[in-house]
């Protein structure tokens, strides 16, 4: 009966799947794109308070995050994802020369640019986390600090240290490079690592009673109370300081100067050290508690703690309320005994760069766990983020000034001797020479020694950075990849979603059709002669657009889905390029490069680039007909398309962008890249403005890609390893608003992206073999998946990428569980799924398509069609319809009707109510066969 009744729905589903799945590709852009808002990180205000007396305090800005200004006093408690608390730019990932080059065979080099200016080159040719991709990482010493980036290996060809330079963009020198060979250099060069700041945090803690306003009485609190001795043991534990060999962060560990106890804790691989108001010495002829503000009043960061009882009744904690001139964050916790639950404010000195995680709306914490995680991610950003501000990175830059040319001081007399080598980096690599070999050997031998004791010496000092060698719990990240086709026996040149499946352009065989259930083989839509190098499926206007061939013989074509469709459930049918010669634009030919506007909420815009020539291309708005509803589609599809203008550009773009303006009255813009430079180009008159240099010899364009802050149009210009936020005013008449902005940024990837895509809060770079993952807000790292042969293919929706080598599902944890070493309390953190090496030698190479949802990233639901396009999932027999170069073995044919009968009576019940409904609807709109589109009714999963 079980089979009889998928028998039925299948029958059943016929006659429904020919309905137009109409998820809304462009809310999904809007949400993908990022529509964001830095308010979410808080805003600048000058706070001024007055004392007991009644006296000004000093005013300051700062920026406040409140969560909410506005929210009401029966407040929710916040909710949020345990995903987005990121620890950014953590050690593990950034301190590059300590984990990759330290004690391992690598080469170092000194030289001086056009300035004078001294400066150190490393290199090391090494394996991503041991998984057989080999790769170069490059660190450049500089006093205005150091880059880091990584080339991809090729063993044809070996890089030279000048190639290594000019990527980095230092192609003029003073003097040439030259190696340095004496392995003592080791330590010198992790004490320049060493400036970027400590691995290891203290926080002060300060204890204040309700009422309290000024700082004299909130350090004179001789002891604190049952719910800040709470607090304090969610922080971390009470350790005696006496004898204590950890992170001490300024305390006396021998002779009880500074307290006998303290609150410390480790978290992700990090010691803090607590320095709590009331656990420190208390003098009570000291009225001002000078031993106390010594400490506290040092710290970069400083948690106040304050006691809630019911409504909220005492004064407003403001900064000016203490007297510091080094602290510059403040945490106001207010804990609240009717509900248990905390609230976090948090005050930022204006200079300080924007960090998050962002707080919840309303900030209120009920579960305590996740308050200290989100505090203690919180705190550790901040002060990361304190080290960026002028104060602290003037002040690292004269030391790294002093060091590295105090080291290059020392380094001159081996000039003379000979000691500094001027062979290539490819000499030193294991293809030396054989009459050199063993000199090499014994000299890579004790440079691999010494760096080995260096690296010990720094672990036991407990310097190291180790933020997930001592994490073992396994936690999903937004951006976990899930399999999406096990095996694809085709090269793809590009792909874009339809509904829950993937449309993809093949070199050898035509454009496929790849269900997300993998219940039959990937079908064919069009064969090898439609060259698609391009594509774009638009659901929610039932289009596809593609550009198809090269040189003179492309085009843009555009095709109806539910055509196509159609096509695929009733016949079979393989379209071919023949076929296709009514889907022509004809105006295009030649076309090398086409755009479409991602908010096309009313009108849909195509720019096609022809050489150095631009052919501006709208969709007319559909016709209704008498009853209201849209005219049937009877007429072609290029008949909806109009011409407006073409536009001459200097140059041949090779990346473009459209760019929607406030009002989409003469104010729309496309940027345009062309060799060295991004401009803007008024759509309604054609004029170009330049909207942003590139200072390089050589430049690699990525992406134009729209962001929208506020409302207001940005774009994120992606070049070489640079990505850089620009603020695009809207055109003023005739004139763009083009200007430096304070809201204008820019960040350096660590591998040249190949391809670049926004997920708002995140943006992920996609190269040769990695996923770069930072936060659009302020281009933090905060992770780097390894990804053998990866290629990006669409991005549209969900983002789908291909890669030879398939995902371990046993690696979605840590192998690692080495917790034991942390605090009790410190929650731990989550390693990337490990790719596994490729295949080797003689055996069959096959690509693994992988998926990561756009909802995990965005964090919000987006309404996704309840069916695949693709011809109907359920197989009754072994005599599926299928082309005959896509038949499969009986295997996956068997697996799909064994996944048919795993339905339970409850899935069956839901389909068949489905179905029911979506006839009615059909039946209802219209007789049965009509052309007219019939209303998509999207149902829960």
């Amino acid at each position: 009966s079980l089979l009889l009744c998928c028998q039925g729905f299948d029958a059943l589903s016929r006659l429904t799947t020919m309905r137009l799945c109409c998820s809304s590709a462009s809310e999904d852009l809007g949400c993908r794109r990022g529509d964001f808002s830095r308010k979410h990180y808080g805003s600048v205000e000058l706070l001024i308070s007055s004392d007991a007396d009644g006296a000004i305090q000093r005013a300051g800005r700062f920026r406040v995050e409140n969560g909410s200004s506005d929210e009401p006093m029966d407040y929710t408690p916040g909710i949020w994802r345990r995903t987005d608390v990121h620890l950014e730019n953590p050690e593990y990932h950034t301190r590059w020369f300590f984990k990759y080059f330290l004690g391992k065979v690598h080469q170092n080099y000194v030289g001086t640019d056009a300035e004078k200016n001294p400066f150190y080159l490393s290199v090391v040719l090494s394996d991503q986390n041991n998984q057989r991709v080999p790769q170069y990482r490059a660190i450049l010493w500089r006093k205005t600090g150091t880059l880091k980036i990584s080339l991809p290996y090729s063993p044809t060809k070996t890089l030279s240290v000048k190639s290594i330079l000019s990527a980095m963009n230092l192609d003029r020198f003073e003097k040439g490079p030259r190696e340095i060979l004496n392995p003592e250099i080791q330590k010198d060069l992790l004490v320049l690592e060493e400036q970027e700041g400590s691995v290891n945090f203290k926080f002060g803690v300060l204890y204040a009673k309700d009422g309290q306003l000024t700082d004299d009485e909130m350090f004179s609190n001789e002891t604190g109370s049952e719910s800040f001795d709470k607090f304090l043991n969610l922080l971390g534990d009470t350790i005696s300081l006496q004898g204590w060999a950890g992170y001490r962060g300024g305390l006396d560990t021998k002779n009880d100067t500074t307290g006998m106890n303290s609150i410390y804790t480790v978290y992700q691989g990090h010691e803090l050290m607590f320095h709590v108001s009331t656990m420190l010495p208390y003098s009570k002829e000291n009225k001002q508690q000078v031993e106390r503000k010594r400490h506290i009043g040092n710290d970069i960061v400083t948690i106040v703690f304050q006691f809630q009882e019911g409504e909220d009744t005492s004064p407003s904690f403001k900064p000016s309320m203490i007297r510091s001139h080094f602290t510059h964050i403040f945490a106001l916790v207010r804990y609240n005994s009717q509900n248990d639950s905390y609230r976090l404010k948090l005050f930022s000195e204006e200079s300080v760069p924007l960090f998050g995680p962002p707080l919840p709306s309303p900030p209120v914490f009920t579960d305590h766990q996740e308050f200290r995680d989100f505090l203690l991610v919180k705190l550790i950003n901040g002060e990361k983020a304190t080290l960026e501000t002028p104060t602290f990175a003037q002040k690292r830059q004269r030391t790294l000034d002093m060091l590295i040319r105090s080291l290059y001081q020392d380094l001159i007399p081996d000039l003379h001797k000979n000691m500094l080598n001027r062979r290539s980096f490819s000499d030193v690599l294991p293809e030396s020479p054989k009459s050199a070999r063993k000199k090499e050997e014994a000299r890579q031998a004790e440079f691999v020694r010494i760096g080995q004791a260096l690296k010990l010496k720094t672990i036991v000092r407990g310097d190291a950075p180790t933020s997930l060698v001592t994490t073992g719990l396994c936690r999903k990240e937004p951006w976990e990849s899930q399999s999406f086709c096990s095996t694809f026996s085709y090269e793809t040149v590009c792909a874009d979603s339809w509904g829950q499946s993937l449309l993809v352009a093949t070199e050898a065989a035509g454009v496929m059709m790849i269900d997300d259930a993998q219940v039959l083989p990937p079908v064919q839509v069009f064969d090898k002669t439609m060259v698609v190098k391009q594509m774009h499926v638009l659901e929610p206007q039932d289009l596809l657009i593609t550009r198809t061939d090269k040189g003179k013989d492309a085009r843009l074509y555009v095709f109806r889905l539910s055509m196509l469709k159609r096509g695929l459930e009733e016949r079979q049918l393989v379209r071919t390029k023949c076929d296709s010669r009514e889907n022509k634009l004809e105006k295009t030919k030649g076309c090398h490069l086409y755009s479409i506007n991602t908010h096309h909420g009313s009108e849909l815009r195509i720019v096609a680039a022809i050489r150095n020539k631009l052919l501006l291309i709208t969709r007319k708005q559909p016709r209704p007909n008498g009853m209201g509803t849209l005219a049937a589609a009877t007429d072609l599809p290029v008949d909806q398309f109009q011409y407006i203008r073409e536009i001459c550009l200097c140059e041949t773009p090779v990346v473009m962008a459209l760019v929607d303006g406030p009002t989409g009255e003469n104010d729309n813009m496309i940027c345009v890249a062309y060799k060295h430079q991004f401009d803007l180009i008024n759509e309604s008159t054609g004029d170009a403005y330049r909207l942003h240099h590139v200072d390089a010899n050589r430049v690699n364009f990525v992406a134009a890609i729209d962001v929208y802050e506020d409302g207001e149009a940005g774009l994120l210009l992606c070049y070489n390893y640079i990505c850089s936020y620009k603020k695009v005013c809207p055109f003023n008449g005739s004139t763009p608003m083009i200007q430096s902005n304070a809201s204008d940024f820019h960040f350096s990837w660590n591998q040249m992206p190949n391809a670049i895509v926004c997920a708002f809060p995140y943006i992920l770079a996609f190269t040769t073999d990695s996923i770069e993952i930072r936060l659009v807000v302020n281009g933090n790292l905060v992770y780097t998946a390894v990804v053998p042969e990866l290629q990006l293919t669409a991005s549209r929706s969900d983002i789908y990428f291909v890669s030879s080598a398939p995902v371990n599902s046993a690696s979605n944890c840590s192998s690692q569980d080495t917790s034991s070493q942390s605090s009790p309390q410190t929650p731990t953190g989550y390693e990337m799924p490990v790719f596994p090496s490729p295949l080797g030698d003689g055996e069959a190479q096959c690509k693994h398509i992988f998926k990561i949802p756009l909802s995990n990233l965005v964090g919000r639901s987006i309404e996704r069609p309840l069916k695949s396009p693709l011809v109907n999932k359920v197989v009754t027999g072994l005599t599926a319809q299928v082309p005959s170069m896509c038949v499969a073995p009986a295997g996956p044919l068997m697996q799909g009707a064994s996944h048919t009968l795993s339905l339970s009576r409850m899935e069956i019940k839901e389909i068949a109510s489905r179905t029911r409904k979506e006839l009615l609807g059909a039946v209802l709109g219209g007789p049965a066969g009509a052309s007219a589109p019939v209303t998509t009714i999207l149902w829960p999963p």
